[in-house]
């Protein structure tokens, strides 16, 4: 057959199962034995199978252009195989990592971080780091459904929500049937926790809204991401609690386009929040709202320069602000990619680590790593 019909017939078939969605992608994978992380990496390559689909010809023609420097992206291939590296050399028998601070938010943020890498837990370079990162995870679940541990953190609904979105994570690639129904119960009692810990304004603060009835943003979007991870996985979460941690981040918004820190604390908006709110919003499923813009511009207006330092919270604030560029599309990510990931390599240490004048070099670097890996489009809840 002709290369310009072997082509063409990939790509309606290519389109064929986009558009069936889960369903194909169920078929292909039981039929052809392909596993879940090898059918979202050829989903992920779609977009640009159908941009180049109206002018198929001419790409057998002649070569389409590299849009990314392949030497810069030497660089970056290998800063991410010394950090990843760096990573799972501090990770300690036990599955976690020794931290004086937030130490289930920064398992699991680490967790994450390998997962971006391509490896599950059972696959991969890091499939044993990551599996004793889920089963430490897992034992910090207590009977009322939060992950964590009140005693040592005096701001567990971090932890609690990095790890159900981490967690949630590994349940999709998870093949043991005892072991995705322990992971199951587990998030299924977070989901709980984490309803009957929202604030009654909809949003949540540094402990559960039955222990105080405080919320702020960023604990806030935290439990948003950590929800709609789970409900990808599978699980059930109540529709009410999104709509109205959503309509939380509105009443939070100001003129300008900016999110407070709190809805006690209305007028003075933040842009950090702001970026994490907007992606939160993105992952809810509310990316058509007529707010979305002015909080787009403000956020772009105060975070594009990737300076950002006289805002505090440098790692948090582009861990969830290159999300949101990323979901703009290349013609802003690329640009903005080169620029960020520039920064970020700059500032690696020899070792393979990055530091952090704010919490941890494990935070530090956990959060540099995921946004190194971010448009490696292996993680649902960070796809476009």
């Amino acid at each position: 057959m002709p290369p310009k019909l072997v082509y063409q017939f990939s790509t309606v078939f290519l389109c064929s199962m986009w558009l069936l969605g889960p369903f194909a992608g169920a078929w292909f994978r039981r039929d052809c034995g392909v596993s879940r992380r090898e059918w979202l990496l050829a989903a992920s390559s779609l977009p640009m199978t159908l941009a180049m689909s109206s002018s198929a010809t001419a790409c057998f023609q002649e070569p389409v252009p590299p849009r990314k420097n392949p030497e810069f992206e030497k660089r970056l291939q290998l800063g991410l195989t010394k950090g990843l590296d760096w990573l799972v050399a501090q990770q300690t028998p036990l599955g976690h990592w020794n931290v004086d601070y937030y130490p289930t938010a920064i398992a699991a943020l680490a967790g994450i971080a390998l997962i971006c890498s391509g490896s599950t837990t059972v696959q991969g370079t890091f499939s044993k780091p990551i599996r004793a990162c889920a089963d430490f995870l897992m034992t910090r679940c207590r009977k009322n459904g939060l992950i964590g541990d009140p005693q040592k953190d005096d701001r567990y609904t971090y932890g609690h929500g990095f790890a159900m979105l981490f967690l949630s994570q590994v349940l999709g690639e998870e093949e043991d049937a005892e072991r995705r129904k322990e992971l199951t119960d587990v998030l299924d009692r977070a989901i709980v926790f984490s309803g009957r810990a929202q604030t009654k304004a909809g949003g949540w603060g540094y402990v559960s809204g039955e222990q105080e009835d405080f919320d702020e943003g960023s604990t806030t979007v935290t439990q948003v991401q950590g929800l709609r991870a789970c409900r990808n996985a599978g699980l059930v979460v109540p529709k009410k609690v999104i709509d109205d941690a959503i309509q939380y981040i509105y009443k939070c918004k100001n003129k300008d386009g900016g999110i407070s820190y709190s809805s006690s604390s209305l007028g003075d908006s933040r842009p950090p929040i702001t970026a994490a709110a907007l992606a939160a919003l993105y992952n809810a499923g509310d990316d058509q709202s007529p707010h979305i813009p002015e909080m787009w511009a403000y956020a772009k207006r105060t975070l594009h320069d990737c300076n950002g330092n006289q805002y505090g919270h440098w790692h948090y604030t582009y861990l969830y602000y290159s999300q949101v560029v990323y979901r703009q599309g290349d013609a802003e990510w690329l640009p903005f990619r080169a620029k960020l990931f520039r920064r970020i390599l700059d500032q690696q240490k020899p070792n393979g680590s990055w530091d952090s004048g704010e919490v941890d070099a494990i935070y530090a670097t956990a959060c540099n790593l995921i946004i190194l890996q971010l448009d490696h489009g292996l993680l649902p809840i960070y796809q476009r």
